[in-house]
């Protein structure tokens, strides 16, 4: 391998040169005496190159520098252009929804942050649930729920179990709890209604329509309404009026009427039945005749009141005595 030294080729141009003018022979003859003695195997010697021509290579330097040409910078520029116009579009479609909504250091338009939680000055549209540990209006305003189809209200326990639940429907409230109260602003219950029983702390209970009642009911005191009349009645089973004192059954302005199909009963265990009244009408009872047996009705105006061995109450005549077979005692 042997590499040509720089200048080498501008020496060999002037040795033409020279052999031109001195005769050709004095080229070789010069370059023999010129070219150092080495040996055959020697390495060859490579001129020292400077730092730029290392840097820049052989091929770089002879090509000089290398850059962007062509489509491929047209290209970039094209790049660079969709890429601020995409930057100003985005800042302009954001600098427009913060002036649409309405957005500043307080808060979204009618929506601020306080320091307890949201104030909202206006109407509010709740599209999925709603969670929140307190709702309540301003000072001195009224609060409105409304909802299209149905509104509930939950309470969930420490496990996300529902314990209780409102539910306010098109027809209907439903109430899912152990226990339901309603109290009156000094805190004393008006109604109060568990699994046990049903309690009613006001005064009184006005029905109006009627009430039915599958069960027992205690209270003190039954009362119409002036003008109205009061009715206890069980349609297919018995009607039980008890009380560990006595029961008083009152009319101020009216009669007082029992009716039955069968038999009425009036019955003291310890004590006795009085009938108190200026006037006691027993119409209907039977009239014996003089032999005893039942005879139709004479033109008396006086009879006597007379009682078989079983209680069964029956007329004679005044002047007969009180007897009676087998068929008007029976």
């Amino acid at each position: 391998m042997c590499v040509r030294p720089r200048g080498w080729r501008a020496a060999e141009e002037g040795l033409k040169t020279t052999s031109d003018r001195r005769g050709p022979g004095w080229s070789t003859q010069w370059l023999l005496q010129r070219r150092p003695e080495r040996s055959l195997h020697a390495a060859p010697t490579i001129p020292a190159m400077d730092t730029h021509e290392r840097a820049m290579g052989p091929s770089e330097g002879v090509r000089g520098s290398v850059g962007i040409y062509g489509w491929r910078k047209r290209c970039l520029y094209l790049l660079i252009v969709v890429l601020v116009a995409v930057v100003i579009i985005n800042l302009s479609l954001t600098l427009w929804l913060l002036k649409v909504m309405q957005f500043s250091s307080e808060g979204m338009g009618r929506l601020k942050v306080v320091e307890d939680g949201l104030q909202l000055r206006g109407r509010a549209m709740v599209l999925d649930a709603l969670i929140a540990s307190s709702i309540r209006s301003r000072p001195g305003a009224p609060i409105s729920i409304d909802s299209s189809h149905n509104f509930s209200v939950s309470a969930r326990d420490h496990l996300g179990r529902t314990v209780s639940r409102l539910v306010l429907g098109s027809d209907q409230l439903e109430c899912l709890a152990r226990g339901f109260q309603v109290t009156d602003p000094k805190g004393e219950v008006l109604f109060s209604a568990t699994r046990e029983g049903v309690e009613v702390g006001a005064d009184s209970l006005k029905v109006t329509g009627g009430a039915v009642f599958e069960g027992s009911v205690q209270t003190p005191v039954v009362r119409a309404d002036s003008g109205y009349d009061l009715r206890l009645e069980s349609p297919t089973r018995s009607l039980q009026v008890k009380a560990p004192q006595g029961v008083s059954i009152e009319s101020r302005a009216g009669d007082i009427s029992a009716s039955c199909l069968t038999d009425l009963k009036l019955q003291s265990v310890a004590g006795s039945v009085r009938l108190e009244a200026a006037n006691v009408f027993l119409p209907g009872l039977r009239e014996v005749s003089r032999g005893g047996g039942q005879g139709g009705r004479a033109a008396h105006d006086v009879y006597q009141l007379c009682a078989c061995a079983n209680g069964r109450v029956f007329l004679a005549q005044p002047d007969v005595a009180c007897a009676a077979d087998s068929d008007v005692c029976r």
